[in-house]
């Protein structure tokens, strides 16, 4: 084969090639728009020209305590100011930056500790006797950094055993706010790790690179078509995802981070009407608490905002109450994997046109891909051939592109499990429509084998949330002595609204199967991870208590 001309003597070089890199973002941010607003917490405003400095200062700090390429920098902390810093100068000293869920118990965090091999943590005052706790029972000894913020008015329980520990504000300001911060080597260099959750077994650091940090921050623009100097709030947690990479993104339309310590009702509606926000992210339960909340929390905004929320579709109901209370509702999809949401329910003009029941469906679709992913399938998990575009034929859901892992940390097997056949295999099963667009089933553990048949558990909640009485609905499976397993429903009712099994049971009958309908309906608060999503795992461990 002849040598392609175009590959001679036109070699990369400084001048040419760049590794990419989200952190060059804000450099331009703070370059452009040096007095921009960049972060709204409580009554503090940070222009840009300052989150850039502050950022160099962390990594200039951070460099001076002998942390460099490689080296894991863990994070406990809240939506606040020092975690939009740590996404910045931690990878900007050449280290890993590992963001823990604040929700964890200590014996959790121990093992993230350990397994990431974290020597720096940087920690919020709430949190300090929880990171105490896990220290006790981790084998390594980070620095401890701890931030207090001033929007936390709690008290602090003493920790048993203190350990010395430095103030966070102190620690930056022995940095250099010029510090000349480190480029990546490689744009495959890691710039974070996420640990999944829910997962026993193997452990799951998830690996991501500069690179797909990069174009997912730029895919979340170009995909929720985010104007320039966008205003958004910050109702996903950060340490979800590195939150879905929205920390990058808002650099790079020279966007306003509104920051909130909690999610609750009323500091999110005087967040909307107060600073302008114009986007925010979060799981359905995040919609549900804004609709639930009393009339006197609730503002008239007067503009359209922008919600993109992620899991199982919403109701349409809360749909409907999202669309009249003025926010615009768009369905994603994603993994810790994938960088967060690498999937979108694009939304055709001509859709608001069908009918409501028609449109709902529609919206209860996952989508199709992301600008920067190359491809999203559903797949024969046995031959990786393409299941038919029937909407009914089931497969489990691969990825493959530049917005996929690098892969889990100190764990080959299990990163070879999940690249087999050169595709991301995600573990959740869907169908793919004739139009191209995605739409999930189930995750592939929680599919319901019942007497040979496979049951949905998504297709059994969609029939229960069409129910007026029925505020949310999971649906797991159940040990059965003749059918092998059985579908259990665990319910939470709407306020106000009253039914029972029975009239569960009815309206189940007349929607699905015979053999689809629950055998068991179980009344009760359903628990939930601390980003809405809803902990199968645990109401599978009650499903089989209550089996005969």
């Amino acid at each position: 084969m002849a040598e392609n001309p175009y590959n001679t003597g036109l070699d990369r070089n400084p001048a040419n090639h760049q590794p990419l890199t989200p952190l060059t973002f804000l450099e331009r941010a703070a370059s452009v728009f040096p007095d921009q607003t960049a972060i709204i917490h409580g009554a503090l405003r940070r222009s840009y020209a300052a989150f850039y400095d502050r950022s160099r200062q962390l990594a200039s700090a951070l460099a001076q305590t002998g942390i460099g390429r490689g080296d894991t920098v863990s994070a406990l902390l809240p939506n606040t100011p020092a975690t939009l810093e740590c996404h910045y100068g931690v990878p900007m000293s050449g280290a890993v930056l590992h963001s823990i869920n604040t929700r964890l118990d200590a014996a959790v965090i121990a093992f993230q500790l350990d397994h990431a091999m974290a020597k720096v943590v940087i920690v919020d005052r709430e949190f300090l006797p929880l990171l105490d706790q896990a220290l006790a029972l981790a084998a390594v000894r980070p620095v401890v950094i701890c931030h207090d913020d001033p929007e936390f008015d709690g008290a602090v329980a003493v920790p048993a055993a203190p350990r010395e520990v430095l103030d966070y504000e102190a620690f930056l300001a022995s940095g250099d706010p010029a510090f000349e911060w480190l480029m990546p080597e490689d744009e495959w260099d890691a710039i974070s790790i996420n640990y999944t959750s829910g997962t026993t077994g193997d452990p799951k650091g998830v690996v991501s690179h500069h690179r797909g940090a990069y174009l997912l921050a730029q895919g979340n623009a170009l995909t929720t078509s985010m104007q320039k100097h966008a205003v958004y709030l910050w109702t996903l947690p950060m340490f979800h995802c590195n939150g879905w990479c929205f920390p990058w993104t808002l650099s790079a339309i020279a966007g306003t981070h509104v920051c909130l310590r909690q999610v609750r009702a009323e500091p999110i509606w005087k967040a909307l009407a107060e600073n302008g926000v114009t986007h925010l992210c979060g799981a359905p339960i995040v919609m549900s608490l804004m609709i639930s909340a009393p009339d006197a929390v609730k503002r008239d905004l007067g503009r359209r905002v922008q919600v993109f929320t992620a899991a199982a579709p919403p109701p349409e109901k809360l749909l409907a109450d999202m669309r009249e209370a003025g926010f615009e509702v768009t369905h994603l999809y994603g993994l810790t994997e994938t960088y967060g949401p690498a999937v979108v329910n694009d939304w055709h003009h001509e859709w608001s046109d069908l009918p409501p029941e028609r449109q709902a469906a529609l919206k209860a679709r996952q989508g199709v891909r992301y600008l920067p992913l190359e491809r999203v399938d559903v797949l024969d998990p046995e031959t990786l051939r393409p299941v038919p575009r029937d909407g009914q034929t089931l497969g489990e859901v691969m990825f493959r592109g530049n917005v996929v892992m690098k892969g889990y940390f100190r764990n080959p097997r299990a990163t070879a499990e999940a690249f087999a056949g050169g595709w991301f295999h995600s573990g959740d099963l869907g169908v793919m429509h004739p139009d191209g667009y995605l739409q999930l089933k189930d995750r592939s553990k929680d599919i319901i084998i019942s007497g040979g048949e496979n049951i949905s558990s998504i297709e059994v909640e969609e029939a229960l949330y069409c129910h007026p009485a029925v505020a949310v609905a999971a649906v797991v499976a159940m040990p059965h002595e003749k059918w092998g397993e059985t579908p259990c429903a665990f319910v939470e009712l709407a306020e106000g609204r009253t039914a029972d099994a029975e009239d569960l049971r009815d309206w189940c009958r007349a929607r699905l199967a015979g053999y689809k309908v629950p055998g068991k309906f179980v009344f009760t608060p359903i628990p939930r991870t601390s980003t809405g999503k809803i902990q199968k795992f645990a109401l599978r461990e009650r499903a089989r208590d209550l089996a005969p």
